[in-house]
């Protein structure tokens, strides 16, 4: 099948916008994927390769998200924009600016240089993290739809990479409200994204499987996440591009809420020679260990909470089918030792 629409992809490397570069070539969609460094292009190839025989309708840009011109030239002829590339650190930077000014500037430059390009929509892979934060500590107990924000005055309930998420979808409804070419926009927001890696550059939530299969935690955080497949967000970026009802919404990408120690359940049944931790780590000593340990940080506004996220308007409007936030946590463990991330004991 081959349906001669093209799509750019930005952040094609990454976790994400391999998985969702993948979907779109099996749907007959040919794919122009952007990446910082042209010297991947050979080992991502490979890899999107061993997923689809479809690998003749993608090819390859470089192209860093702060680069107005180079988007001006990528959008011609272009049909649709899958905007996925933004700032992830596995550690978080001191300087917050050094993912926010990015992440805010990519999604204007993305979209300034596709309404002047006439392409049909844009899709941009938004964060759940600019919906159920920055919340008072009355308030964070509670169920959120995509009708909430994230309140950035409310600083003790924010990370810089959460202030980045919500200020850079702020910037992009902002330019729509006031763009008048056509251009349409859908936002998806994903909560923990989980599921099968496909190389050994893996992406910063892995760190939650990562570190019960390694043993570097002696025990579980009182803590959880609405959890998603990266293959069902891949399918609700399609979903997010295709259906005509998606234009102007934004939607929310969960499939569960799991706490750790349910993930650790998960991990024990299914690796029972693994040694998964299942004691629960005192919340003082989560924030002793988080000194030590820098990617524990982003979770110790999560203690003693309970977000949750309501994904029926997905599903109810475009017909999403999620995978089980289970299946997520047991293909990511699979990968993660299949891929030698962790070695098998």
């Amino acid at each position: 099948m081959e349906n001669k629409k093209k799509v750019l992809l930005t952040g094609i490397t990454g976790f994400l916008g391999s998985h969702t570069a993948i979907q779109l070539l099996e749907k007959g969609y040919h794919v122009i994927g952007t990446l910082r460094d042209i010297k991947r292009v050979a080992s991502i190839k490979d890899v999107i390769a061993q997923h689809t025989t479809h690998i003749d309708n993608l090819s390859f840009a470089e192209a860093e998200i702060n680069d107005a011109g180079v988007w001006k030239t990528l959008m011609k002829d272009i049909d649709f924009v899958q905007h996925i590339a933004s700032p992830f650190p596995k550690v978080m930077p001191k300087n917050e600016d050094d993912i926010i000014i990015p992440a805010r500037q990519g999604n204007v430059n993305i979209l300034s240089a596709a309404a002047a390009a006439g392409v049909k929509r844009v899709v941009i892979t938004g964060s759940s993290s600019a919906v159920s934060y920055g919340q008072l500590p009355e308030n964070k107990n509670r169920t959120y739809d995509e009708s909430d924000w994230t309140d950035l005055n409310l600083s003790n309930d924010l990370t810089p990479y959460f202030k980045s998420k919500t200020i850079a979808e702020k910037a992009a409804w902002d330019f729509m409200a006031k763009d008048t070419s056509g251009l349409e926009l859908t936002v998806v927001c994903p909560g923990l994204i989980l599921g099968p890696l496909l190389e050994q550059d893996f992406n910063a939530s892995a760190n939650v499987v990562i570190k019960m299969l390694d043993g570097s935690l002696p025990a579980v955080p009182k803590i959880g996440y609405d959890i998603v497949d990266v293959r069902s967000v891949a399918s609700l970026l399609i979903l997010a591009m295709e259906k005509t009802e998606a234009a102007g919404e934004r939607y929310i990408g969960a499939a569960g809420y799991m706490t750790f120690s349910e993930i650790a359940a998960v991990l024990k049944n299914t690796y029972p020679k693994i040694k998964i931790p299942t004691r629960k780590l005192p919340n003082f000593m989560v924030r002793i260990f988080s000194l030590f340990d820098p990617t524990l940080n982003p979770i110790l506004l999560d203690l003693g909470t309970k977000r949750l996220l309501n994904h029926s308007k997905a599903v109810n409007q475009l017909g999403w089918n999620p995978i089980l936030p289970e299946t997520a946590v047991i293909t990511s463990a699979l990968s993660i030792l299949k891929l030698g991330i962790v070695k098998s004991k």
